[in-house]
């Protein structure tokens, strides 16, 4: 299965879902320095991350579905329609939060803020572990020339000195 989006022969949905994740993380930490009293500011900084986020996950999002149009109807399909969701569910509920602090004049974060956001990151390691097995199924049979399986039909002549 050849993903329709690459860039140098490599799929861009794998590269473009660390930035939402990364970024979902970031806000989350802010948000949690905000809440056990750190400066104010980072409550803002911590908004303004998951909003980038959302905008991350939105472009992943679109490349999902274009990646799951080429998927054979079968195990690998599930998985990819499973990991779609997960992340889909991980951005709604950081939509939630954001649309909740989007009034608010500091746009601070709370405790129910946070734990959240902390549910969020939580279907993000799902997602994760699902990324990753469906990463294994696409790559089923094939030999990525960096790993130690490239090697298992190589031969090695040493050359001898001739006399």
């Amino acid at each position: 299965m050849q993903s329709r989006l690459r860039v140098q022969g490599h799929p861009i949905q794998p590269m473009l879902v660390t930035f939402p994740l990364g970024l979902f993380v970031s806000a989350t930490v802010f948000d949690l320095t905000d809440v056990i009293g750190g400066p104010t500011f980072l409550g803002e900084v911590g908004y303004w991350t998951g909003v980038a986020a959302l905008f991350a996950a939105a472009m992943t999002a679109v490349a999902g579905m274009v990646d799951l149009w080429d998927v054979p109807v079968d195990r690998t399909r599930r998985t990819a329609i499973a990991f779609n969701l997960v992340n889909a569910a991980m951005a709604g509920l950081f939509l939630v939060t954001c649309l909740v602090r989007a009034h608010s004049p500091q746009r601070g974060a709370t405790v129910a803020i946070l734990l959240t956001e902390i549910v969020a990151l939580a279907a993000g390691g799902v997602g994760v572990h699902l990324g990753a097995r469906l990463m294994r199924q696409f790559d089923n049979g094939r030999t990525d020339a960096g790993s130690l399986d490239a090697l298992a039909g190589a031969t090695v002549e040493v050359a001898r000195p001739r006399p």
